[in-house]
C-alpha cells in the first residue's frame, strides 16, 4: 500500500483566493492630481522664498563664514607660496645663491642694528614708529 500524496499547497490565511491577481487602486486620478498640485505649490512657494531664507541665513552666520573664508584663503596662499618655493628650489644654482644672499643680509642686519646699544635703540624706535603707523597713532613712550 502506497501512502496518499496530497497535492494541496498550504497558503497563509491572510491571502484570500478571491483577491489574487487583482490590483488595488489607491485613489482616483482626480485626487492624485490635486495632491500633485499641492506639492508643486509648496515647492514653488519655497523656491520663491529661497532668497529671503538665504539672506537671513548668511546674515545670521556672517562672521563664521568670513572666518572660514579667511582661513581657506590663508591655507591656499601658504600652499601656493610653498609650491613656488619648491619649484624655485629645483633650479640649479638658484637655491645656493638665495642662501648666500640671506646670510649676507643677516650679517649686515646684526652689524647695523644689534652690535651697539645706540643702534638697538634706533631699531626699537623704528619698530615703535612702524607699529603706531599700522595700529593707529598712540602715544607710546619709547623704550
Amino acid at each position: 500500500m502506497e501512502p496518499e500524496v496530497k497535492n494541496e499547497i498550504n497558503t497563509p490565511d491572510f491571502i484570500n483566493a478571491e483577491d489574487t491577481g487583482k490590483l488595488t487602486s489607491f485613489g482616483s486620478e482626480e485626487n492624485t492630481g490635486e495632491e500633485w498640485r499641492e506639492y508643486v505649490d509648496k515647492a514653488t512657494e519655497f523656491v520663491a522664498d529661497l532668497p529671503k531664507y538665504l539672506s537671513e541665513f548668511f546674515g545670521q552666520y556672517k562672521s563664521p563664514f568670513v572666518t572660514i573664508g579667511l582661513l581657506l584663503a590663508a591655507l591656499i596662499a601658504v600652499r601656493l607660496v610653498l609650491a613656488i618655493l619648491r619649484s624655485v628650489n629645483d633650479i640649479p644654482l638658484l637655491a645656493p645663491t638665495f642662501e648666500l644672499i640671506g646670510l649676507g643680509y643677516t650679517a649686515w642686519f646684526v652689524y647695523r642694528y644689534l652690535l651697539r646699544a645706540s643702534n638697538r635703540k634706533e631699531l626699537v624706535n623704528d619698530f615703535n614708529e612702524l607699529k603706531s603707523q599700522v595700529l593707529g597713532h598712540r602715544n607710546n613712550p619709547p623704550l
